[in-house]
């Protein structure tokens, strides 16, 4: 069905906002979202003179399209699960924790390799935050990280790592954003923007930061850390979408390699399968990087989590690690396990279907950068706090970049073209922000699902680490603005990066102390050894 766009004014961003402040109180983002979306569709329905049926037919239109839309990543993350439970179900997870914990002695070291492998998985933030939860939760388990910390390192290096990665599903997107009629091509915009791109940057800096201290957390993390250290198995902290892959007995035969190999060639079928959908082998002459610009991502991750459990199948059943009876009700189990994020993914697609294809919320946003007259050299700036504020209430990068790019390039060629490559970068930056903080973000959802965390717990545990990093970004973005004409590019990073590095540390060592003096308010956080309701 296709919508007929209202305009709204401020009441486009009333939904996404009064679903995350709801959720953000009630610490039930289900119940939230679905207000949300009804509120959405309720001002669309006064304003486009539609009955009260007709705002239920909207709502019911609006989810259907969105999970048609994204069928493809329901079947993945449906997959996915499944591959889970059966390594579980094989002893691979157990063997590996055994085997990782002999290696990775201590929490440092489980942090730090947690992060390495989120950097090294940069294709697809969506990939990156299922695959290294799936295999560091054993590790981080074992040295008694809180799963709220696995989130946030599994955010930390996914959205941030891929949207400097010229290689990527993300890449991809802002190229295909960038206005043509430039003087220089998406690519090029996008690599020469790398250096200056402060919260990506930043963030990744800090993962290992902190990962390397041994008293660096604050906030809410900081509480949820002391939890884990006093639980007695982190068992205890898990939540209800875990229970039917906790209750599985796992074989006592399995090896670590039951859990690596699965994991591998799931890596290694999703590139291929990648490369296959963007027509690397169709002889078009296509490049690496044009195919993975031009794939299905949705569908290459599908086939790629299909195949690898296939391999599992050959792996487990002829070793009699899983009878073939207990491998596909091992399936089953995995697949009930992803329920409740998929429940909050569709969620989370329609409010935002709502934001973009009925209450215009990205074209209002946009008529306010585009009316406000700002100075010349506050465009980085405000251009990273719009970015910053339209993802958080829409709760999509990508969708941000739509919107945005082509309207900041379009200020800077006519008022500030030597602004164009830095407020790009801000808008880059400021959009995964947004990601990191949105309870409503996909990225943030699969973080806290990779994890086997509650979503609110993640978000409010987070928020304290992406805002530390954000205000370290913005004083960068205003030095970068008033540096840039008389410094030049090269210069202006040369100044911006390290003051808004500097600042960022400087926080890190001075916020840890102050927590230290007063107790942690557990924001948005339960009992680790009560058991969780909800997502």
């Amino acid at each position: 069905m296709d919508f007929e766009m209202v305009n709204v004014g401020l009441w486009s961003v009333f939904p996404p906002a009064f679903a995350i402040a709801l959720a953000l109180i009630t610490k039930e983002v289900i119940f939230s979202l679905v207000l949300g979306v009804m509120s959405g569709t309720l001002i669309y329905g006064i304003a486009s003179h539609t009955s009260i049926l007709g705002v239920f037919y909207t709502t019911a239109d609006l989810m259907i399209n969105k999970v048609g839309d994204n069928g493809s990543m329901i079947v993945f993350l449906s997959l996915l699960g499944a591959l889970v439970a059966l390594v579980t179900r094989a002893g691979g997870s157990r063997a590996y924790g055994k085997w990782a914990s002999r290696k990775l002695k201590t929490k440092r070291s489980a942090s730090l390799v947690t992060g390495l492998l989120g950097i090294l998985i940069f294709i697809d933030d969506y990939f990156n935050c299922l695959t290294v939860g799936t295999v560091m939760k054993p590790v981080t388990d074992r040295h008694k990280i809180s799963r709220e910390k696995l989130a946030w390192l599994i955010d930390s290096t996914a959205a941030p790592v891929c949207v400097i990665a010229p290689i990527s599903s993300w890449s991809a997107s802002v190229v295909s954003y960038y206005p043509t009629a430039t003087g220089i091509t998406g690519m090029q915009a996008f690599v020469q923007a790398i250096p200056i791109n402060l919260y990506a940057l930043l963030t990744i800096v800090m993962v290992f930061f902190i990962s390397a201290r041994k008293n660096g957390d604050f906030g809410p993390m900081l509480a949820a850390e002391k939890r884990a250290a006093e639980a007695e198995s982190m068992h205890d902290a898990d939540i209800a979408q875990n229970d039917d892959i906790a209750k599985l007995e796992a074989s006592d035969k399995g090896t670590f390699l039951d859990l690596i190999i699965p994991v591998l060639m799931l890596v290694v079928f999703c590139i291929l399968a990648m490369l296959h959908y963007g027509g690397l082998w169709d002889g078009s002459g296509k490049s690496v990087y044009d195919a993975f610009g031009d794939t299905d991502a949705g569908m290459a991750l599908s086939l790629g989590g299909l195949c690898a459990i296939i391999v599992a199948f050959f792996m487990y059943v002829p070793r009699r690690l899983i009878s073939f009876t207990d491998f596909f009700a091992s399936i089953t189990a995995g697949i009930k396990a992803m329920v409740p994020a998929l429940v909050i993914l569709t969620l989370a697609w329609t409010i935002s279907g709502v934001c973009r294809d009925l209450l215009s919320t990205g074209d209002y946003v946009a008529s306010l950068v585009r009316d406000s007259n700002m100075p010349v050299a506050l465009i980085p700036a405000i251009m990273f706090l719009f970015a910053c504020g339209l993802s958080f209430a829409t709760g999509t990068s990508w969708g941000t970049f739509g919107i945005l790019i082509p309207i900041t390039i379009a200020v800077c060629d006519q008022v500030a073209p030597y602004l164009s490559i830095t407020s790009l970068a801000a808008v880059m930056g400021g959009s995964v922000f947004g990601d990191h903080c949105s309870p409503i973000s996909d990225s943030t959802i699969l973080s806290s699902t990779g994890a086997g965390c509650r979503h609110i717990d993640h978000v409010a545990t987070q928020i304290p680490y992406a805002v530390t990093v954000a205000g370290s970004c913005l004083v960068g973005y205003l030095i970068a603005g008033f540096s840039i004409k008389s410094l030049g590019f090269g210069g202006m990073v040369a100044v911006s990066l390290p003051v808004s590095l500097v600042m960022m540390l400087v926080l890190l060592l001075v916020l840890p102390k102050a927590a230290a003096r007063r107790p942690a308010p557990p924001v948005g956080l339960k009992s680790a050894t009560r058991p969780a309701s909800g997502f």
